[in-house]
């Protein structure tokens, strides 16, 4: 058995223009104080990370590296979520999504598309330059429009989108191959890839391919109203990487799963800080150890109500709190007996 490793907590949603969230090596000394072990770093940022720098040198890696281990750090993940969601747009999302690209490619689909999967094959680079095995990443969308069967969905239309979206991702994933390094999706909302049946289409797109894993976060499917523990049963050779996520969900004679457009403070189903919401954390890292996860569990802090350094501070010693040193031996291996067959035949009346 393996022990996973933490507390790791994902950059994004703390980075900023003020210190000490402007600069990886400031927001490194604030989340060691902190007691964090590891930073997902997202590779979107330009405050934090040069993607381009990465990709095309081993010492910008190495320096990287060096500074995180001089406060007790270390990279767990790169992510690029938001680079993998430019992968597939549906023209529907096309004016919101440009906000994701640099402004050359805004107004321009195509080239957009362009832009990611060069992002994303750089990523891989990146990742193998900091000896990285992991990267975190969402797939992108095509049919998420035609999430709910009304008007009814063309026959071969959800076929067609997850062959187009197998088609962009295998030269992709290919390239992370070659690089040993998996792409662990965040199975979320939004995404083409948004639970364990469109997991599966999505891979059985890709004829297996081994580098398609999962991100898993236990938060977005609270909001589905999915079963997160089973989903660990069923998937976990396939989860890579671990977001500690809390979330709440609490219908009412108003609004239930879908949320009525209210703002996320409204909404039935909302993330909370860690601790705050209904995730069975206890049976999450009991699973995750009982089937040998030894990656990282990551906060990623998201809460409608809590101020986020609040949730930071918190997050690690709750993570810290939730792994399991794993046991060595079985407890009673004090009462065991040597194996002897013909001992074994007698006592089952065997002769």
């Amino acid at each position: 058995m393996k022990t996973m490793k933490g507390p790791g907590l994902f950059l994004a949603q703390f980075a900023g223009d003020a210190a000490p969230f402007n600069s990886l090596e400031a927001i490194a000394g604030w989340t060691a104080d902190l007691g964090y072990k590891g930073l997902q770093i997202p590779t979107f940022d330009s405050r934090l990370f040069d993607l381009e720098k990465a990709a095309g040198s081993k010492t910008y890696c190495d320096d990287l590296k060096g500074m995180l281990a001089d406060k007790g750090l270390e990279v767990t993940e790169l992510s690029t979520h938001l680079q993998g969601q430019l992968v597939a747009v549906h023209p529907a999302f096309n004016e919101v999504f440009d906000g994701f690209a640099p402004e050359a490619v805004h107004g321009n689909p195509a080239a957009r598309t362009e832009w990611a999967i060069d992002q994303m094959k750089k990523a891989a680079v990146a990742s193998r330059n900091l000896g990285l095995n992991v990267s975190v990443s969402f797939p992108g969308a095509l049919a998420w429009p035609y999430v709910y069967p009304w008007p009814q969905r063309p026959a071969g239309l959800v076929d067609t989108a997850f062959a187009e979206l197998a088609k962009r991702w295998k030269p992709i994933l290919d390239v992370y191959d070659e690089h040993g390094v998996d792409v662990a999706y965040e199975i979320h909302p939004g995404e083409d890839v948004f639970d364990g049946a469109t997991f599966e289409m999505f891979l059985d797109a890709l004829n297996g391919h081994s580098r398609c894993c999962i991100n898993y976060d236990p938060s977005h499917f609270v909001l589905q109203q999915l079963d997160y523990l089973a989903f660990i049963d069923i998937y976990h050779d396939r989860i890579k990487a671990f977001h500690v996520k809390d979330a709440e969900f609490n219908p009412d004679g108003r609004q239930g799963v879908y949320s009525g457009y209210q703002p996320w403070v409204n909404r039935a189903g909302r993330f909370r800080s860690l601790g705050d919401g209904q995730v069975d954390f206890a049976g999450i890292f009991s699973k995750l150890a009982a089937y040998d996860y030894d990656s990282w569990a990551v906060l990623e802090w998201e809460c409608a109500l809590k101020h986020p350094e609040d949730g930071a501070a918190e997050g690690a010693p709750f993570i810290t709190d939730h792994i399991i040193r794993v046991t060595e031996h079985a407890f009673d291996d004090f009462a065991g007996a040597e194996s002897d067959d013909a001992k074994n035949r007698r006592m089952l009346g065997l002769n």
